[in-house]
């Protein structure tokens, strides 16, 4: 499975009004991948907006971006866009597809710039810790680009409030299920964003 994920940056201010266009222009427009998830920044860096599409190979990938850097209005929100940027993933192999449903509301997006030498052995620690932090909560996604300079990471979480993320990321350290025992060593650097769901996204 490739998993595409495109961040649109839009203009302060815009997010309710740019929503609705954007909706309208993914149902008018034929892309071939499947929406999974449409979110919004509500902690991080503001005034962006995950896509999150599915497809069952590369060139389905490719077709997809090629028609919209083509078209004559991006998104349905081309002068309310002040960036946008696209990564191809591959989930890790140990990972179920992404499924839709009502998991959230909050979306903790985590992206990780992992060393040249540290995919294989953050893999390898993960597969080995993740179902026991999973009994506390669940993995949403765990992926790994192939596209870019720097092998990144990404990782999302989805919890019911805050206040759950808070208190089960604590429990996760305090039992000693949490963080991969090595795995930091693996990295360069951490992101971490928390999303809402547009009132349109499966996932949500």
């Amino acid at each position: 499975m490739h998993y595409d994920t495109t961040t649109l940056t839009v203009r302060p201010g815009t997010t309710p009004s740019v929503l609705p266009r954007l909706d309208e222009w993914l149902h008018e427009t034929r892309l071939g991948g499947k929406l999974l998830a449409c979110w919004f920044t509500e902690l991080g860096a503001l005034n962006q907006i995950l896509l999150i599409r599915e497809y069952e190979n590369e060139s389905g990938v490719v077709s997809d971006r090629d028609q919209i850097v083509r078209s004559q209005n991006p998104y349905g929100i081309a002068d309310m866009m002040t960036g946008a940027s696209s990564t191809d993933y591959r989930p890790f192999p140990f990972m179920p597809n992404i499924q839709t449903g009502s998991v959230g509301p909050i979306f903790e997006v985590r992206t990780y710039v992992l060393k040249p030498n540290g995919l294989s052995k953050t893999m390898e620690l993960w597969r080995a810790a993740v179902p026991n932090r999973a009994k506390l909560s669940p993995l949403l996604a765990a992926m790994y680009s192939v596209s870019g300079g720097m092998s990144h990471f990404m990782h999302i979480w989805p919890y019911r409030s805050l206040d759950e993320r808070q208190r089960i990321r604590a429990k996760a350290v305090e039992v000693g299920v949490w963080p991969p025992s090595g795995g930091p060593d693996q990295l360069l650097a951490q992101r971490s964003d928390i999303f809402l769901a547009a009132a349109f996204s499966p996932i949500r």
